[in-house]
């Protein structure tokens, strides 16, 4: 069976980040919640939940992603044995946890290098994405799609990728660009990839970057940044 470890960026996220972590399968190996410089009780409900607690005091989203990948390789080192699969989960609860059986079965039992869990309309739960979220998701995959002929709909963060995979990709985006910059290192790098559909609910608590303006406006930057840069390239 694939040795799976789950990485949860997560700031102030105090009243969702127990139940993200008992909601996740019995049989990934380990759930690592990177508390992203969090003033309330994130780390110690998290870790009452049975997750390993690492802090990163540099906010954004790639530094919390980052901060788990070098906790992974560390340990791998001392064990002397590296997983075969990482998923990155938000800390909100907006994604099922449960259907992370879903998300990796295509790594599993096809041999697939990517997995995108895809947030499709008719299993989204009204309000749970805003509409500069839906567009921003349009915009990107449509350039993607027009540019590298990708077939991505979504830049959902419920995601799973084969852990050397993931090394390959060399990944260095610090803050909102994270996920489109993995697509399109995958799409670069021709890795295999697909989507599932997943469910989608509304989150607890108010979203650090699509409820704001300010962080729609520099997500929508760093997004499309990203793919001038490889369309480009």
């Amino acid at each position: 069976m694939s040795i799976i470890k789950v990485i949860i960026p997560a700031y102030n996220e105090e009243d969702s980040i127990a139940n993200v972590v008992r909601d996740i399968p019995a049989r990934v190996d380990e759930i690592i919640v990177v508390s992203n410089n969090s003033t309330d009780a994130t780390e110690q409900r998290a870790k009452k939940a049975g997750a390993t607690v690492l802090q990163e005091s540099r906010k954004g989203y790639g530094y919390a992603c980052l901060k788990g990948m070098e906790y992974i390789a560390h340990q791998s080192k001392v064990v002397e044995k590296k997983p075969d699969i990482i998923v990155f989960l938000d800390g909100d609860y907006s994604d099922y946890p449960e259907q992370l059986t879903e998300l990796v079965a295509p790594i599993e039992n096809q041999g697939l290098d990517f997995v995108i869990g895809a947030r499709v309309k008719r299993l989204r739960e009204q309000g749970s994405m805003t509409p500069q979220q839906i567009f921003g998701n349009w915009l990107a995959t449509f350039l993607m799609k027009l540019f590298f002929r990708a077939s991505f709909t979504d830049l959902g963060p419920f995601r799973a990728i084969k852990y050397d995979k993931l090394l390959s990709l060399n990944m260095e985006d610090k803050t909102y660009g994270w996920t489109v910059e993995m697509q399109l290192k995958a799409l670069k790098q021709k890795l295999s990839y697909t989507e599932i559909p997943m469910k989608y609910r509304n989150r607890i608590g108010v979203s650090k970057v699509s409820g704001t303006v300010k962080g729609s406006v520099m997500a929508g930057v760093k997004i499309l940044g990203w793919i001038f840069k490889y369309s480009f390239k």
